[in-house]
C-alpha cells in the first residue's frame, strides 16, 4: 500500500497543513512600507542604511519563501551597487533578480521590463554594452508593447542610444536618440530629457564627422536644446536644476557660452532659493 504524505508526518497542531503543502507557504513582507522607508534613506544619500534595512528584509523574505519580495529588493540592491561603483555585487543581484521573474509569472510584463532595464543599466555602467544591450533589446520589446506614450519608454531609448554609441554604433545611436526625442515630444514635462538628447546628438555627430566638419549641426543640435530648456512650459524644479547643470558645460564645450553661463545661473538659483 502506498502512503501518502499526511499518513506519516504530523502537522504542527491540528489546525496547520503547511506542511502537507509541496511547496513551503509564503509570508510576504510588507514591501510598501520597505520601499518608502528606502526612499528616505535615497534622500539623504545614506546607501549604508538603506542596504541595513535590505538586509533584514530580504532575510525575511527567503525565510517567508516571499520571492516577489527578493525580486523587488534585488532590484533596489542593483541600483545601490551599481551608484557605488560595485560590480560584482551589482552584477550579482542583476542575475539573480532576472533569473526570478519566470517563476513568479512576470515574463512578458512591464514588471520584466523594468527590470531588464535595471540590469541592462549595471552592465553598461561597468562597460559590458554586448550583456547591455541585449537586455535593452528584450525590454524594448515588451515597453513597445505596452508603453506606447510613457516616458519610462522615452528613457530606455536614451539609455539604448547611449549603449549603442559605447559599441561604436553611432548612426544606430543617432537614430536611437531621435527615436527618443520623438516619443517624448507628445509627453508634457519631457523638455529637459528631450535637451539632453539633443546634446547628446550633437556628441555622436562630433564623433562621426569632427568637431569641423559637422560644426553646424552641432550648433543646431544645441540650439534645439538651449529652446527646449528655455520653454515656458517647464517646471523650474530641483529636477529642472540638475537637467540644467549637467546641459550647461556641454554648451560650452561646443562653444556656445553664454547658454552655459545662462543654464548655470538658472541652477544656481534654483538650489539657493530658502
Amino acid at each position: 500500500m502506498d502512503l501518502e504524505r499526511e499518513d506519516y508526518q504530523e502537522p504542527h497542531c491540528p489546525f496547520c497543513t503547511d506542511q502537507w503543502q509541496e511547496e513551503a507557504p509564503v509570508h510576504a513582507i510588507p514591501i510598501g512600507r520597505v520601499l518608502e522607508k528606502l526612499d528616505e534613506y535615497y534622500s539623504r544619500d545614506d546607501f549604508p542604511g538603506a542596504l541595513r534595512l535590505i538586509d533584514y528584509w530580504m532575510a525575511e523574505a527567503e525565510d517567508g519563501n516571499d520571492l516577489r519580495g527578493q525580486f523587488s529588493l534585488r532590484n533596489e540592491l542593483m541600483g545601490i551597487y551599481r551608484k557605488t561603483g560595485k560590480k560584482e555585487q551589482a552584477t550579482d543581484n542583476a542575475e539573480k533578480a532576472l533569473a526570478l521573474i519566470k517563476k513568479i509569472g512576470l515574463d512578458g510584463s512591464v514588471t520584466e521590463g523594468t527590470a531588464l532595464v535595471n540590469a541592462a543599466t549595471v552592465y553598461k555602467a561597468f562597460r559590458e554594452p554586448e550583456k547591455s544591450i541585449a537586455l535593452f533589446e528584450r525590454a524594448k520589446n515588451i515597453y513597445e508593447s505596452y508603453l506606447k506614450e510613457d516616458e519610462r519608454l522615452g528613457g530606455l531609448y536614451n539609455n539604448m542610444a547611449l549603449t549603442l554609441a559605447d559599441l561604436g554604433r553611432l548612426d544606430d545611436s543617432q537614430a536611437m536618440f531621435l527615436k527618443a526625442i520623438e516619443s517624448l515630444e507628445s509627453i508634457p514635462g519631457t523638455q529637459a530629457q528631450q535637451a539632453i538628447s539633443w546634446l547628446n546628438i550633437a556628441d555622436v555627430l562630433a564623433e562621426k564627422h569632427g568637431l569641423a566638419a559637422a560644426e553646424d549641426q552641432i550648433a543646431e543640435a544645441c540650439q534645439k536644446a538651449a529652446e527646449l530648456l528655455d520653454s515656458e512650459e517647464i517646471v523650474k524644479d530641483g529636477e529642472y536644476a540638475y537637467a540644467c547643470e549637467k546641459c550647461a558645460p556641454v554648451f560650452g564645450y561646443y562653444g556656445f557660452f553664454i547658454a552655459e553661463e545662462h543654464f548655470s545661473e538658472i541652477a544656481r538659483s534654483i538650489h539657493e532659493r530658502p
